[in-house]
């Protein structure tokens, strides 16, 4: 066979078009499971049970309490989606008030996906992220979801307090949207309360940032600009913007530590 020349064999070692990276961003809700898979951009969307005859529902209340079927929810969901010989990294959106927990509970769910590296990142920094909010600032991230409901408090991107509690769209029938707004609205009003670096007034003047399939309710958030008497900014997409945010954040997350090299499996905290 003839020789390559000089032309020829830089041609030849020219690389090809980069492959896209298959990382997963994540969000396991009581009522709802969202990925986002960053080769192909789509949002999956499906309810968060065990499998589909048998209607076990692994998370309650924002906690992994089925370790087995949310590995089998993600396995099903996901499997068949990752190329063979892939090792994702996972950022995965996790309830403020239980990052330690949820971070053990996680460890052991996602290794059904082999992941390279598994950050977890709190869901209102995500939603904020979603947003394109300024962090430099003070924000107030409300997140209205199925069976939870959080208020958190940003100030340089970072949580400052959080609080919450367990109701959300999900209870609606035993409760009214009503009580959901006064939960809120006490949850804001205790966080003032114990605000010694006076940012909630300055994150109530710039507008509540809202998120969770309550924002999706108008009777929500019309009682609640009324309650709080400060504007409320219904994140575009509210439902799935924890894991558009939590996309985003994948590409800052390829850089942490934790993901790079050969012993880089463990999750770790992002912040």
């Amino acid at each position: 066979m003839p020789g390559l020349d000089g032309a020829d064999a830089a041609f030849r070692r020219r690389p090809g078009p980069a492959r896209p990276a298959w990382d997963v961003a994540l969000d396991l809700g009581s009522a709802r499971t969202r990925a986002l898979l960053t080769g192909s951009g789509q949002v999956l969307d499906v309810p968060t049970v065990a499998f589909p005859d048998a209607g076990r529902h692994p998370v309650r209340r924002g906690a992994i309490v089925d370790e087995a079927g949310c590995a089998a929810l993600l396995g099903r969901l996901l499997g068949h989606r990752l190329p063979r010989a892939s090792r994702p990294l996972v950022v995965l959106t996790a309830p403020v008030l239980d990052l330690p927990a949820y971070r053990a509970s996680a460890r052991a769910v996602l290794e059904v996906l082999r992941p390279r590296g598994v950050l977890t990142v709190p869901g209102a920094r995500a939603v904020a992220v979603a947003a394109g909010a300024d962090l430099s600032r003070p924000l107030l991230v409300v997140d209205v979801g199925a069976h939870l409901t959080e208020v958190v408090l940003l100030d340089d991107g970072a949580v400052t307090d959080a609080r919450r509690v367990a109701l959300g769209t999900g209870d609606l029938g035993a409760v009214t949207p009503g009580d959901l707004v006064d939960a809120v609205t006490r949850m804001v009003a205790a966080t003032l309360r114990q605000d010694e670096a006076s940012l909630v007034p300055a994150a109530l003047a710039r507008g509540v940032l809202l998120a969770g399939g309550g924002a999706l309710r108008p009777e929500i958030t019309y009682r609640l600009t009324g309650r709080l008497h400060a504007p409320v900014h219904v994140v575009p997409a509210p439902h799935t913007a924890a894991v558009r945010g939590a996309a985003r954040l994948l590409d800052a997350a390829r850089l942490h530590p934790s993901t790079r090299g050969p012993g880089a499996a463990g999750p770790a905290n992002m912040v």
